[in-house]
């Protein structure tokens, strides 16, 4: 098989972490191969939010835009918790089987020119200063061997490639500038969160988010349509293709390949990684890897290197130390909703525009380490059109229901909560001994299991998110859902953590293979914590960047070449 020698990095994964890697690298001079395993999103096609028919689609899955998985068997449901139970006014409960259950795929996220920024909402979170330290301060999970001030002008930078916009302070999370763009106005349902919260001392805030306030970059201001979970189809929402991807491709030094999953690495007896196999149409194409940075995710980057196992590294690559596809966190998560008389237009507005950080550090829950972060959800989960309530919230048929949708159209009220997940023995990522794709390549199976520990997190967010709706004037709950029974995740982190010590860890604090010297990785694989509900992706992207400046200052530059 021919190698193609032209490049001088190949990134894998063209997400938050591969997209913002290739754009460093190509600034700092690198010619780079992007290779993405998913197909290239065409906003005006894919996206249908003008169309009349637009609340009954979700995200678009095309073709090769989902990564198969296995799910094993997931933990056997304790009644004592069953206040706990997803359920719904019209369906009632969501759950009937006595073990924790998949929701939809188990493992929401997109393959695709983008990767998951396509699908996400868009929350920019910095993380507390002190989740990045647990073991250390609280004796729990694993601390990160980097410090909140060594991200802080990644941060920064991020930020301003993104257009975030945010409020002026965010208490632990300090600032070496501001946010580039002010913050969202606030939704009338977030309105009614930060009044409702003040009797109960919550204090809420402006969420910083990846979407417009104001024209930027050539990108325009959001307009607040309230699905940016649906896909964006006019730019404002700071995905990697508008944002990453579209400045790597107009520096010329940047070739993507959508549709072209890599089927294996190959590394040298003396640890070098020196090729990698992909599939490019029908054909097999092997390409030389001076410098990889793989960003595949905390699901698929472990598979990859799992199975690209052979004489020399058996286990595995970047496994030495037994730890590729272990300390799999997942996202926790609940959502409570209740019609709420006399509010109006709560389907009006910008998603998770309101945000309360009382609770995210890892000591602000009583009684608990791991904190959590609540949020107003109502758009975020669907409640921005008639069908919603119909399915969701109000009972009966005809035009009882008729009725019932219109009286109620626009008085739900969510509120939504994430916290952290801490590692455990029997929660990670493996090859299934069974199960392959089309390439014959292993699916990944996820094995999940939630501890006392979680299993308390929930019910304090559930707790709190009932005495908001309460005090914000819901007469009656309609939906909760949460991860106690429902298996959902869209944060996922921790199967290739990042540390000092070799055996306890794959790669170093900057994202370098403690085996193979020309090997990165730069997604959430490599997190040694989850926060308390943060979401990763301005994270992901500063720690991509942080890396790629260490592979540009350490690397002599080859004469300039331009790829294929």
């Amino acid at each position: 098989m021919a190698v193609n020698k032209r490049f001088d990095a190949v990134v894998v994964g063209s997400g938050a972490g591969g997209a913002a890697a290739a754009w460093r690298l190509c600034e700092k001079g690198l010619h780079v191969l992007l290779l993405e395993a998913g197909p290239r999103f065409d906003p005006t096609r894919d996206y249908t939010l003008s169309q009349p028919d637009w609340e009954r689609h979700r995200f678009p899955e095309p073709p090769g835009s989902q990564g198969k998985i296995s799910i094993a068997p997931l933990d056997r449901l304790d009644p004592a918790d069953a206040d706990l139970r997803s359920w719904n006014r019209v369906v009632g409960t969501l759950v009937r089987e006595e073990t924790r259950q998949a929701m939809g795929p188990g493992y929401h996220h997109v393959q695709g020119v983008g990767g998951s920024t396509l699908h996400f909402v868009g929350e920019s979170h910095r993380m507390h200063p002190d989740a990045m330290k647990l073991r250390s301060q609280h004796g729990v999970g694993c601390d990160w061997p980097i410090d909140y001030a060594d991200l802080e002008p990644y941060y920064a930078l991020c930020e301003n490639l993104v257009g975030v916009a945010g409020p002026p302070d965010q208490g632990a999370r300090w600032r070496s500038t501001s946010f580039p763009l002010p913050a969202h106005p606030l939704s009338p349902p977030a309105q009614r969160l930060v009044a409702a919260g003040r009797p109960l001392g919550m204090h809420w805030q402006p969420n910083s988010r990846a979407a417009l306030s104001a024209a930027y970059d050539g990108r325009p201001a959001c307009n607040y349509c309230g699905n940016c979970n649906r896909g964006c189809p006019i730019g404002d929402k700071g995905s990697a293709d508008v944002t990453f991807i579209r400045k790597g491709l107009g520096s010329g030094r940047l070739t993507l390949k959508p549709a072209s999953p890599v089927v294996r690495i190959r590394a040298t007896a003396s640890g070098r990684i020196d090729t990698l196999d992909y599939l490019e149409g029908k054909t097999i194409r092997r390409i030389e890897t001076p410098i990889l940075v793989l960003a595949a995710g905390a699901v698929q980057s472990p598979r990859l290197l799992l199975n690209s196992h052979g004489r020399h590294y058996r286990k595995g690559l970047a496994n030495g130390s037994g730890q590729v596809g272990r300390n799999f966190m997942e996202t926790l998560s609940w959502n409570s909703t209740g019609l709420v008389p006399g509010l109006a237009q709560s389907h009006v507005g910008l998603q998770s525009d309101a945000i309360c950080w009382d609770f995210n550090a890892p000591d602000a829950i009583p009684g608990l380490i791991g904190g959590c972060r609540f949020n107003s959800s109502t758009q975020e989960i669907g409640f921005t059109g008639p069908i919603a309530y119909a399915l969701r919230a109000i009972s009966g048929f005809g035009k009882q229901l008729k009725d019932g949708v219109r009286a109620s159209f626009g008085s739900a009220l969510s509120v939504g909560a994430i916290a952290e997940f801490l590692p455990n023995e029997e929660t990670f990522v493996e090859l299934d001994p069974q199960k392959k794709d089309r390439l014959g390549i292993p699916l990944p199976r996820l094995h999940s299991h939630l501890s006392r520990q979680e299993i308390e997190r929930l019910k304090f967010m559930a707790s709190q998110s009932r005495r908001l709706l309460k005090e914000a004037g819901a007469t009656e709950l309609v939906e909760e859902f949460g991860a106690w029974d429902h298996f959902s995740a869209t944060h996922v982190f921790g199967t290739c953590r990042m540390g000092n010590d070799s055996l306890a860890s794959v790669v170093d604090p900057h994202c370098r293979s403690h085996e193979h010297s020309n090997l990165y990785i730069t997604d959430a694989s490599v997190f040694p914590s989850s926060g308390g509900g943060e979401s990763p992706s301005l994270t992901i992207h500063a720690l991509a960047v942080r890396a790629a400046d260490a592979i540009a200052s350490g690397t002599v530059l080859p004469p300039s070449r331009r790829g294929v």
